[in-house]
């Protein structure tokens, strides 16, 4: 809360730490406990620079609020892998202009599991006694892919997302964006045996994907191994997880989250804003030259209401805000609303595939009551986006599928116990309306966790003003902060 010198994104509210520099982030926790992450946020740094931020109940009230106490926690971060350096995959896309190549694998714990080659020595294997119950913290850190979670033959209870936590629900997978976290509950009431504890993609748009599996081992402590050429070996149980593209089921898991009772949602809105978020394409003056390998001879980008943001290069935003000096870093004109209006999901006239390029922020007064339509659309493909915004958390109000319609589409809001997240996808084709006060100053980027997407341009940034008094006011830099 009014720090955002800890939040991290480069040329946003910093410049990046350089090579041998070093740069100390301090915060405050305030009302916050549960699963989070830490990760880089500097091009696809963020691949393998990544854990886990527990952020366990205070001491004061030390239990959690599940039906059942858990008996141990075991984290498990889903990651993404290539057999190549991911900064070079990112820079052969940007020069291309063509999607970047797939990855290799996906890991749990950095471990891709049975189902590779030549990593099975290494799969993760975790303990339980018969009767006990486990408190799961999954976290997606994968950079471009969101995933399918579950563990074979195994009820999971959902208790907590992005920590906060939910009236609990039973569910047989989970599904989570990048950025996103879930904490389940599970009890080992299984016959003893080794279960696959397994993630693959849940792939929503018309695009090439990694369709590999990672996996890791939920073995009962009284499980027996048979011998195989003298190595003690246990097969284990499968998961079954959803099919790649069973958008069905994730927007049912999704659907069933809800806060444990009533919260506060804002009711008067003073800010209505509705964002389109989609790809595009932006058509070269020679076609299909190495620099215009995407679709048709064009380059592939991404928007936020036809506007592709472009990353500050000299100063970041926050710095050029607090300083006074945005000339040159960044306008303030990014539009509340998209500058035309069309069949957002229907066959989308080629003229409106092309966005402009610019570093847009939108500015809130402090203490605002903001309301966001994010709408999809169906500009080279409908897609799942994981939107995350830096800085708050929102209430879910409402989503659904197709173009949201004011007049019938806000009369199904839940106003009484809608999830609170600070990552919520678009539906494939569909909507979603999140709701939150403007109550923390600063720069704060808006965007899209898919990373491909990220640098593609689907990103803007909030700008909330100061209120009155220091405690309303962003906290002077720290003497560190990366020099630009």
């Amino acid at each position: 809360m009014r720090n955002p010198w800890a939040d991290g994104p480069e040329y946003i509210t910093q410049c990046p730490i350089q090579p041998g520099g070093s740069y100390t982030y301090k915060f405050t926790i305030e009302d916050q406990e549960g699963t989070l992450w830490w990760h880089a946020h500097s091009r696809w740094l963020r691949a393998t620079v990544y854990g886990a931020l527990i952020i366990r109940p205070p001491l004061s009230s030390p239990h959690y609020p599940f039906p059942v106490i858990p008996k141990r926690e075991i984290t498990l971060l889903l990651g993404e892998w290539w057999d190549r350096n991911p900064m070079d995959v990112l820079n052969l896309a940007q020069f291309t202009g063509a999607a970047p190549n797939i990855s290799d694998a996906f890991t749990i714990n950095g471990q891709p599991g049975d189902l590779y080659r030549c990593s099975s020595q290494e799969t993760l294997r975790f303990l339980v006694g018969s009767g006990e119950i486990v408190l799961l913290r999954v976290i997606n850190s994968a950079l471009n892919q969101e995933l399918f979670f579950g563990v074979a033959n195994h009820k999971l209870t959902v208790v907590a997302a992005d920590a906060s936590y939910t009236k609990p629900f039973s569910t047989n997978v989970i599904m989570l964006g990048p950025g996103q976290t879930t904490d389940v509950l599970l009890t080992a009431d299984q016959p003893p045996a080794h279960y696959y504890m397994a993630a693959h993609a849940y792939n929503s748009a018309n695009a090439a994907f990694d369709n590999t599996t990672t996996t890791a081992i939920l073995k009962y402590k009284d499980a027996s191994c048979v011998t195989l050429q003298g190595k003690s070996q246990a097969q284990a149980i499968p998961a079954q997880l959803p099919g790649f593209n069973d958008t069905a089921t994730a927007a049912a898991f999704t659907a069933q989250m809800k806060s444990p009772s009533k919260v506060k949602v804002p009711l008067e809105i003073d800010e209505n804003l509705f964002f389109t978020v989609g790809l595009g394409l932006f058509n070269c003056p020679t076609p299909n030259t190495q620099r215009c390998q995407g679709p048709n001879g064009t380059r592939f980008t991404a928007s936020i209401n036809n506007v592709s943001f472009v990353f500050p290069k000299q100063n970041s935003i926050m710095q050029a805000y607090y300083q006074g000096t945005p000339a040159g870093v960044f306008t303030t004109d990014f539009p509340p609303t998209p500058p035309v209006t069309f069949d957002y999901t229907g066959n989308v006239s080629r003229g409106l595939w092309q966005p402009t390029r610019g570093t847009k922020a939108y500015k809130l007064k402090f203490n605002s009551k903001v309301q966001i339509i994010l709408q999809d659309t169906s500009i080279v493909t409908t897609e799942n986006h994981p939107m995350h915004l830096h800085g708050y958390e929102f209430y879910v109000v409402g989503t659904g599928v197709g173009n949201f319609n004011p007049n019938t589409d806000t009369a199904s809001f839940n106003l009484i116990d809608p999830p609170r997240r600070n990552t919520i996808g678009t539906p494939p084709g569909g909507w979603v309306a999140i709701r939150f006060v403007a109550n923390n100053p600063g720069a704060w980027l808006m965007h899209c966790h898919i990373d491909s997407h990220i640098f593609w341009g689907l990103a803007m940034v909030f700008l909330v003003e100061n209120g009155e008094g220091h405690l309303q006011s962003v906290q002077s830099p720290p003497l560190d902060l990366p020099q630009c």
